[in-house]
């Protein structure tokens, strides 16, 4: 039995944080996961495509496809599932909030103090490395970056998953597999006037489903996920730093970034500035939005180029993973 390595305290129970656990006790650490959530959450193929709808000329145009692409698409929560369950037992614990951090003086270790949801009582938590992913809202970021804020990019979106299970015969399903013949091999990108919406095949007849929009009407974030469905997009600036000392910052916390490149999650331990860079322009073209050459992408004249640019596997760190 090695040595270990020290303690650490991962906050955020969600994907970048069930990583980094993966990480640390592979190389020796002692970890406890903070996640102010009560309970574990409940319960794709390979390929991508770019598909323009023209709804007036009720016209479509093939602008892209990704062939042999070597990623895959998959339901967050099939994800996680996987992820969390290959853990130890016992090293989350559930229902606690974070309130504060403090750094010791001969920078050394750290103490974390949290929230029983349960109990409402305050407790503390020694630890050698704190490990930031409460999310792009981070608590912990804040304490370096008082003055950030999240860039709005000008759209929305409405998600969720379409169940057709329980229905074999369904004409739902049968309508979109004549509309998207390649349903179940790949993941759908459809480019409209100014709105896109994205399109994959789960297990069992579940379609995992995004359509963006544009808004001119930036909401406040956190009282937006009250609202199960709807996602207002936000980023920011590349960060300069992302580590002081015992404390470090990963995933969305570190790179707060649209989902336009499909990096959210593994870039919970890459240093992300040239993907969240990227996405933006990604985002951007989508939208039909302009761009900082001062065009507008639009999905039914473009080139060949500007369709290549659309691909995934041309996103930085993307075209050289075997």
């Amino acid at each position: 039995m090695r040595e270990s390595k020290g303690k650490a305290v991962v906050v955020g129970g969600s994907i970048a944080g069930v990583c980094a656990v993966q990480s640390l006790l592979s190389a020796g650490w002692e970890v406890v996961v903070l996640e102010k959530t009560t309970a574990p959450p409940t319960g794709s193929p390979t390929g991508a495509g770019n598909q323009a709808i023209d709804a007036e000329k009720k016209m479509s145009r093939i602008l892209t496809r990704d062939e042999s692409f070597n990623f895959r698409a998959a339901h967050w929560s099939d994800l996680h599932g996987l992820l969390y369950n290959a853990l130890p037992p016992d090293i989350f614990l559930w229902g606690h909030v974070f309130q504060s951090f403090c750094v010791s003086d001969e920078k050394k270790s750290v103490k974390v103090q949290t929230k029983v949801l349960q109990t409402g009582n305050i407790v503390e938590f020694a630890c050698d490395l704190l490990v930031a992913a409460d999310g792009c809202l981070s608590s912990i970021r804040r304490a370096f970056f008082p003055d950030l804020k999240l860039r709005y990019s000008g759209y929305s979106a409405w998600r969720g998953v379409l169940d057709l299970s329980g229905d074999e015969n369904s004409d739902i399903f049968a309508g979109l597999q004549k509309v998207y013949q390649d349903l179940g091999k790949c993941l759908y990108f459809d480019l409209g006037s100014g709105t896109h919406a994205v399109l994959y095949e789960l297990l069992n007849k579940k379609i995992n489903w995004i359509c963006n929009y544009e808004s001119k009407q930036q909401y406040d974030q956190e009282n937006a996920r009250a609202t199960w469905c709807e996602e207002h997009k936000h980023d920011s600036d590349p960060l300069h730093q992302i580590v002081w000392d015992r404390v470090v910052l990963i995933g969305d916390a570190a790179h707060p970034t649209t989902p336009h490149g499909v990096r959210s999650t593994d870039m919970a331990i890459l240093d992300a500035a040239v993907p969240v860079l990227h996405s933006r322009k990604m985002g951007r073209m989508k939208q039909g939005l302009v761009l900082a050459d001062g065009k507008v992408f639009d999905p039914i004249t473009a080139t060949p180029q500007e369709c290549k640019d659309l691909q995934q596997k041309c996103m930085p760190g993307f075209n050289n993973v075997p």
